[in-house]
């Protein structure tokens, strides 16, 4: 009896991380917008992915629209919606940087929306242009460390139906990593849960200009 307890509070303490969950079932929604330049700096370049050549001059691009919980976050959820063809993810790829990603957004996150795929990607497109992107963070020459709040203030700024509490700006190996922003299902500004908001507090992160 007193393992069965045990383990009764060891998994109810534990972050909830689904899989598999109920499609369209959530609170909110969290728009991933990662900086390009230094995607492609830690991880692109190696892998070589189109989303980092020359001709592109991709700045802030979609990551992904992720349905979350209050707390936590489903994904992989069984769906009966058909998956999206080579045509809607490749059509995908001027905001999200590439056809690789949409499709692995849409098995990760977009299955768990409740929405068939082309209405996941027009909201995801939506969403993702409702925000305005800071256009002085194009305009940089070199790179340049400056402390990650300066990010959020610059997304503030230029948006101002957005709070503090609702966006939060994440590093990666001393880069500026994304912004995440969080939205309801209308895609209006709402405050991020508690383990969502996880702001980079480096004073001096790294910030690649666009190639």
């Amino acid at each position: 009896m007193k393992r069965v307890v045990a383990l009764l509070v060891l998994v109810f303490a534990s972050p909830v991380l689904a899989e598999g969950e109920r499609s369209g079932e959530f609170d909110y929604y969290v728009m991933a917008l990662s900086w390009s330049p230094n995607w492609c700096r830690l991880e692109g370049d190696a892998k070589g992915s189109e989303q980092c050549d020359a001709d592109k001059d991709h700045g802030w691009i979609l990551h992904g629209l992720w349905p979350q919980y209050h707390q936590g976050w489903p994904s992989y959820c069984p769906t009966t919606k058909r998956a999206p063809s080579r045509r809607m993810t490749a059509e995908m790829a001027d905001i999200m940087g590439t056809s690789g990603l949409a499709w692995h957004q849409w098995k990760k996150h977009g299955t768990c929306a409740g929405l068939e795929a082309a209405d996941f990607f027009a909201l995801s497109r939506e969403a993702y242009g409702r925000v305005t992107r800071p256009e002085v963070l194009r305009k940089l020459k070199d790179p340049i460390s400056l402390p990650a709040t300066l990010i959020e203030q610059a997304f503030l700024q230029d948006n101002p139906e957005l709070e503090p509490d609702g966006i939060t700006i994440t590093c990666k190996q001393g880069y500026i990593q994304e912004a995440r922003i969080c939205l309801s299902k209308s895609l209006d500004p709402v405050p991020c849960g508690r383990d969502v908001v996880k702001d980079c507090r480096l004073d001096d992160a790294l910030f690649d200009p666009i190639r």
